[in-house]
């Protein structure tokens, strides 16, 4: 008993510290020595006070700003509130620097190695308020191999959200955004200049010249003394990137015919057991899972083909759906195809598993290569609880045989009242009277009203789910025909996923709840003498 209590005080303090670790996070692993990045520590432990410890950071990293977000969430009927610290730095130097472990009382963050590269000059050309910068990460690939566009919008004034950019589309092209826009601060000239960043991968589904259509990005800027898109003293600005070309080698003559063409920058297969069949004996009947899975980096998940299949002998297979993803990083897309299936022994002895194998074209060495699964053999053994007994006695048959027809006399007797119950039912009323159970309707207002006039906008919440519920329409139903009602919901919702919760004032909610109009029945039509008019009317 004393070693159960152990095991589970150290369980719960291992929940506890995980759930108050200090996790650290950057946008981008990858930047220059005029670039800034935004490094994300995150705290969900309400019982921590203060502000995490920049220090270590100034050796190698400029601290350009922090500021701090509180989010409040609830799942399951429970709140989790979460502590995040956003700080945005600039490296004071090149080469592979490392952002230390950062601490808040006893919680410590994990370090977090990048890999800044030396900044380049700008040509004075593109030292203008606003201009756009295109590249590709090579100029030429392989049919159906990736390439990765970057695009780039410099600008040292400040826009509005009215900001635009014309779609990328390319004939004979697949085109796949990688993640949502970055926004971070370059140095340029001594300039500070924002940067709107976005990438995509390309995959040119036929070989030959290709080019990278111009992009024009729109939008306003504001001028010294405007605070508004349409304020005098604000421009318009539309800026173009340039055409980039891109060159597409057809597949290689050395390649295998008729084998799938996969190019890629690394190709790995894993397989996993479960049960293991190293580990623990196999017997006819077992189920074992077996999954493979395959990724390719530089590749997307749909254009991964499906791993080759054997039939085996004593074996049988009950494949599931694959498991198709994609993952971005700094080189573009690593995509995976994961296949389960469920393998199901029929005979004893060795069952040999053949090897896999995967054909692949290494576009980063250029060259062919195949990545491969050893063969796995399977020792089954006998199953005696499958093991047929022959010549069985009568006596033996008849213990045998009763099981099966007690459940005979239980099901049907099972039918038989059931068609009891149906017969009986027909006998009564189409709508029987409901019994509320619960609360009154009264009891809930007044509990709403006590929760408004409290200010206190989580019970208020609690309260106004209750008394919805037993209403007519539904709370969003009601607001949409009510204006005030919407307005004082809008104000609720601010005050419970805000810091300014503290102030709500709950009466303007209780009395656009007391002042609800009752919503409009449509009324049947009726004859001269009130009754309903006739089925056929004459």
């Amino acid at each position: 008993m004393s070693r159960v209590c152990a095991f589970v005080f150290c369980l719960f303090f291992a929940l506890q510290a995980q759930a108050q670790e200090l996790a650290a996070s950057v946008d981008r692993s990858q930047l220059s020595t005029a670039e800034t990045l935004e490094l994300t520590l995150e705290i969900r432990d309400v019982t921590q006070f203060g502000k995490p410890d920049l220090t270590p950071l100034q050796a190698d990293f400029e601290v350009r700003g922090t500021r701090q977000l509180n989010s409040l969430n609830t799942l399951d009927g429970q709140n989790e509130a979460t502590t995040r610290w956003v700080v945005t730095l600039m490296p004071r130097r090149a080469g592979t620097l490392e952002i230390p472990a950062l601490s808040l009382g006893e919680l410590h963050s994990a370090p977090i190695q990048l890999q800044v590269q030396a900044a380049e000059d700008t040509p004075a050309t593109l030292l203008a308020p606003v201009f756009i910068e295109a590249s590709l990460d090579q100029a030429s690939v392989y049919v159906q191999a990736q390439a990765v566009l970057t695009l780039r919008i410099y600008h040292s004034v400040s826009l509005y959200d009215d900001s635009s950019l014309s779609p990328l589309q390319m004939e004979g092209v697949k085109i796949e955004p990688l993640g949502e826009s970055r926004t971070y601060e370059k140095l340029i000239n001594g300039i500070r200049h924002g940067v709107i960043e976005m990438r995509y991968a390309l995959y040119p589904q036929q070989s030959g010249a290709v080019t990278v259509p111009s992009l024009t990005f729109s939008a306003t800027s504001a001028g010294a003394d405007s605070d508004s898109p349409n304020a005098a003293g604000n421009t318009q600005v539309r800026v173009a990137s340039r055409e980039l070309p891109l060159q597409v080698r057809p597949i290689p003559p050395s390649y295998p015919a008729g084998t799938p063409w996969l190019p890629a920058r690394s190709l790995t297969l894993e397989e996993h057991w479960s049960p293991d069949p190293a580990q623990s004996p196999i017997q006819i009947g077992d189920s074992l899972t077996r999954s493979v899975l395959l990724k390719a980096e530089g590749l997307s998940s749909t254009q991964l083909t499906p791993l080759p299949v054997s039939e085996i002998a004593g074996l049988r297979r009950y494949p599931d759906q694959p498991q198709l993803r994609n993952q971005i990083d700094e080189r573009g897309l690593i995509g995976s195809r994961e296949e389960r299936e469920a393998l199901v022994p029929t005979h004893s002895g060795n069952l040999e598993l053949p090897a896999l194998e995967v054909t692949w074209w290494n576009t980063r060495e250029d060259h062919l290569e195949h990545s491969s699964l050893p063969a796995r053999s399977l020792k089954v053994q006998d199953n005696p609880a499958l093991t047929e007994t022959p010549g069985l006695t009568a006596d033996q048959g008849s213990r045998l045989l009763w099981p099966w027809q007690l459940s005979t006399l239980i099901l049907a007797l099972t039918t038989l009242a059931g068609f009891a119950l149906w017969w009986r039912a027909r006998s009564q009323p189409a709508v029987a009277r409901v019994i509320q159970a619960g609360p009154s309707p009264r009891t809930l207002l007044d509990d709403l009203k006590r929760a408004c006039l409290a200010n206190d906008p989580q019970a208020t919440r609690q309260a106004l789910d209750a008394w919805a519920r037993q209403q007519p329409q539904t709370l969003a139903d009601m607001a949409a025909r009510f204006v005030p009602l919407s307005d004082a919901l809008d104000g609720l919702n601010s005050a419970l996923y805000s810091e300014a919760g503290q102030y709500w004032q709950g009466e303007d909610l209780w009395k656009a709840i007391s002042t609800i109009p009752a919503a409009e029945q449509p009324q049947p039509p009726q004859g001269e003498n009130g009754s309903l008019p006739p089925l056929y009317p004459k």
